[in-house]
């Protein structure tokens, strides 16, 4: 995938005048903690759908949130084992402004194709048909829940849940195995020729992070004045777009105090910009952000984007130099 240079990343810089942040803690408590979650909450979710593959199945339902909710809380750490044959967009394939999902899946369907028979088999679909956002088509969307291919369709659910749990356990077993050894033990032929290549790859991460819920996550639903796009938001049909936002912001945040923990004075202020956007995302009561066609709501919704863009600003302003590195290549860029 084509990288591009972050507009307002630094370059790299030695001036980390403070002690630097653990690796290995961030990796122990931050990292580690929510692939297991993961890996649990999909395991979980598989069942249900064993147990009721039916959309309207309310502990189905229940275990898609719980799910869902694991992996956007771990969606920023898009390194290593999540990029690994492309797990990461498999488990979650969205922003999908050419209609790849609804198209793949009315072509599954249609054919009855047998590749959804065998979980296994499944895993060479577009990554269109799978993931997260394929589920919510199949449990939320009108255009999939009709009586017709009901035996079929049932069979996707199942086996695009047994994906997901496959998808989460290979990442966490990676993690475990292998590169939460990689990460915190640099050398000169290792991955991580340094500390700092290490801390580097976490502050993209948060960096990213805060982009693809500035430009993605918020700034797709509103689109422009004129042409507002509220059916542009993510995950809207199981009205999860702000949810999507709030739990984005307080794993970040996470990590930002953890990266922030040797300045005090900074770790303070991004905890205090992180708690203001979270308290106005609160404030909204407006689970699908359908209110970026109202010119007052709209208003709203534009000012928690720019509290993002200030936490990023911060980021990539005064964290990256108290680290001695920079945010650097964007791995959400596109080709």
């Amino acid at each position: 995938m084509t990288r591009h240079i972050l507009a307002a990343a630094l370059a790299l810089t030695p001036l980390a005048a403070l002690s630097a942040p653990s690796t290995g803690q961030i990796v122990q408590e931050h990292i580690l903690p929510r692939f297991t979650a993961l890996t649990e909450t999909a395991d979980t979710l598989a069942q249900a759908a064993q147990d009721d593959c039916q959309p309207a199945s309310a502990p189905l339902r229940a275990a898609y949130h719980d799910a869902f909710d694991a992996w956007i809380s771990a969606s920023h750490l898009r390194f290593g084992p999540t990029e690994v044959d492309d797990r990461a967009f498999a488990l979650a394939f969205w922003p999908d402004s050419r209609g790849a999902t609804p198209r793949v899946l009315s072509g599954l369907i249609a054919a009855e194709d047998p590749v959804a028979m065998d979980p296994e088999d499944y895993a060479e679909v577009s990554i269109a048909g799978r993931g997260f956002y394929a589920l919510e088509a199949l449990l939320f969307d009108d255009r999939f829940t009709e009586d017709d291919h009901a035996v079929y369709r049932c069979t996707l659910v199942q086996t695009i849940t047994a994906d997901i749990a496959q998808l989460s356990a290979d990442i966490e077993q990676d993690w475990r195995d292998d590169y939460a050894e990689v990460i915190t033990s640099p050398g000169p032929s290792a991955p991580y020729r340094s500390d700092e290549e290490a801390l580097q790859e976490l502050l993209r991460a948060l960096s990213q992070g805060l982009q693809f819920t500035h430009d993605s996550r918020l700034g797709r639903p509103l689109g422009s004045f004129d042409q507002p796009r509220p059916m542009r938001a993510e995950a809207r049909r199981s009205e999860r777009s702000a949810r999507h936002v709030r739990l984005s912001l307080a794993a970040l945040r996470d990590l930002a105090l953890d990266l922030a923990a040797e300045d005090e004075a900074l770790a303070q202020r991004l905890g205090e910009q992180f708690d203001t956007a979270l308290a106005r995302l609160g404030a909204l009561d407006d689970p699908t952000f359908a209110g970026v066609a109202d010119p007052q709501t709209r208003l709203k919704i534009e000012v928690l984007q720019q509290d993002v863009g200030t936490l990023r600003d911060t980021v990539q302003q005064e964290l990256g130099p108290t680290l001695g590195v920079a945010a650097g290549f964007n791995a959400l860029d596109g080709d």
